[in-house]
């Protein structure tokens, strides 16, 4: 069988941003609809965007976090809309944000069984104990994340800083099983299926 690219999804993306000033979240609460503030149970206003749909932590610091997100174009958009809001409702905003991705988690398909235990030997920097846990956990160096590998080919990776870093990450893994024999494509459906076309979504 043909060598298929995998299938890639980002879940979530988180990203932070800091105005680097004091912010008045009673005032903010007043002209910010969808807004919850509720500071004997956490100490930020979390603020629920429909476009693009995310949640954004609101903190009296200057920072901001926004989570949620289904690209790094949607985070950053998000944390920038908040600050244009609060700068129409007259807010004196004097630093625009430095946005930096945090983290991102996607999950990956690699259209085939995965045999682990084989994967184990193979990869270095993996923990495998099956009786505690049913996937294998890679941490890679370059690019620095922390991958979850299933027997069914699925993949969730965690602590990519871009979008780029997910794909390395995921056809990196990919690649080197399919070279070492690690995956099987038995049972599969047919290659005209969608599900074993390469595509990067974003929903």
């Amino acid at each position: 069988m043909n060598y298929q690219e995998p299938s890639i999804e980002i879940k979530n993306v988180v990203a932070s941003g800091d105005l680097k000033q004091q912010l008045d979240l009673e005032t903010i609460l007043k002209f910010s609809q969808g807004a919850a503030y509720r500071p004997q149970e956490f100490p930020g206003i979390i603020y629920r965007l429909r476009k693009p749909r995310t949640s954004v932590l609101i903190f009296n610091s200057g920072k901001i976090i926004c989570t949620g997100a289904k690209s790094e174009k949607d985070a950053k958009k998000a944390i920038i809309k908040i600050v244009e809001e609060f700068k129409r409702n007259g807010l004196l905003i004097l630093n625009q944000p430095k946005i930096e991705v945090q983290n991102i988690v996607a999950t990956g398909d690699l259209s085939g069984r995965i045999d682990l235990e084989k994967t184990a030997f193979i990869l270095k920097r993996t923990i495998y104990e099956p009786d505690q846990f049913p996937a294998l956990i890679y941490r890679m160096e370059k690019p620095e994340v922390s991958a979850l590998l299933f027997a069914s080919g699925k993949i969730v990776c965690a602590g990519a800083k871009n979008e780029k870093e997910v794909k390395l990450a995921i056809i990196f893994l990919s690649e080197n099983l399919e070279k070492e024999g690690a995956i099987s494509h038995e049972n599969l459906i047919p290659e005209n299926s969608k599900l074993l076309k390469p595509q990067l979504i974003h929903a």
